[in-house]
């Protein structure tokens, strides 16, 4: 009696066991690649998988998408500058058959190809490119990617340069091309901008010239905004009508002292008698040597 208990334990115990080898229960984002006897069935999952123990072997391959981070890699680009570069790759198993059946193991296969294609591309770019045209590097990186690991069963949807180091002498360079292209470009702004305004300032001559009240107006401004500056400086404003006739009578008379010294005479003036009889005359300037 004791030996048929011992048996049936054990039976039950194999059972179990067998039970326990023969069911896998996957997730929803799993799927499992059976071989029977070494050849390859159905893909099975997600869900509840039975096994034949002992016959079948189940591969488990999960279709999330994976973040794999490429190692820094030593770049010489075009223009013979060296960099280093440091990326990451997004891609995710489309087809588990052929990603377990195609490769070894596809995600070192997938980190390899995609180091040696960052050196690749990036060494076929400048490093103007490199710095600055960083989303077609991407999408050139990401096709290439995708097409050696399309046979494996692999999608690579994304492929990002997350930073570029260059040597400090380098950097130093940039900085100075960068300062000189701010100063290139202030340089033309402020000539433009002399540009139109001397052009501002033709037209409002015109219009001056045209309307001389507008010349007292724009003088009137003048000794305001002087006021306004220097609170210190006491301004008496002078109309232009009573100053031009003196400016006038001036340039009459150095016209007529010019004459004058021309000529090497001198015209006697005389004055009229006045009311009290008195003739008064002045004294007549000596002629001028030539």
């Amino acid at each position: 009696m004791t030996t048929i208990l011992i048996s049936l334990c054990i039976v039950v115990l194999l059972l179990v066991t067998l039970v326990g080898m023969s069911i896998r229960v996957l997730r929803e984002y799993e799927r499992a690649v059976v071989f029977r006897l070494g050849r390859l069935i159905a893909l099975k999952g997600p869900g509840l998988v039975i096994l034949i123990p002992a016959i079948d072997r189940m591969e488990r391959v999960s279709l999330r998408t994976v973040t794999l981070k490429i190692p820094v890699q030593e770049v010489i680009t075009r223009d013979n500058v060296p960099a280093k570069v440091t990326a990451v790759t997004y891609f995710r198993v489309v087809d588990a058959d052929r990603a377990i059946v195609e490769v070894e193991d596809f995600l070192a296969a997938t980190s390899q190809i995609a180091q040696t294609t960052l050196r690749s591309i990036l060494g076929k770019a400048d490093l103007d490119a490199l710095l600055s045209e960083r989303e077609r590097l991407n999408e050139d990186l990401q096709k290439v990617i995708d097409q050696q690991t399309e046979p494996w069963g692999v999608k690579v949807t994304t492929v990002e340069i997350k930073d570029v180091e260059i040597p400090a002498n380098m950097q130093r360079a940039i900085a100075r091309q960068a300062e000189a292209e701010r100063e290139r470009r202030a340089k033309i702004i402020n000539a433009q901008a002399e540009f139109q305004a001397s052009a501002t300032l033709a037209d409002a001559a015109d219009v001056i010239s045209r309307n001389p009240t507008t010349l007292q107006l724009r003088y009137l401004q003048t000794l305001h905004a002087i006021g306004a500056e220097n609170n210190s400086t006491v301004v008496f404003p002078l109309p232009i009508d009573l100053v031009r006739p003196f400016l006038g009578n001036r340039g009459e008379d150095k016209q007529d002292e010019g004459n004058q010294g021309a000529s090497g005479s001198v015209t006697p003036v005389t004055s009229e008698p006045r009311p009290n009889g008195l003739d008064i005359r002045p004294p007549l300037s000596p002629p001028i040597p030539r």
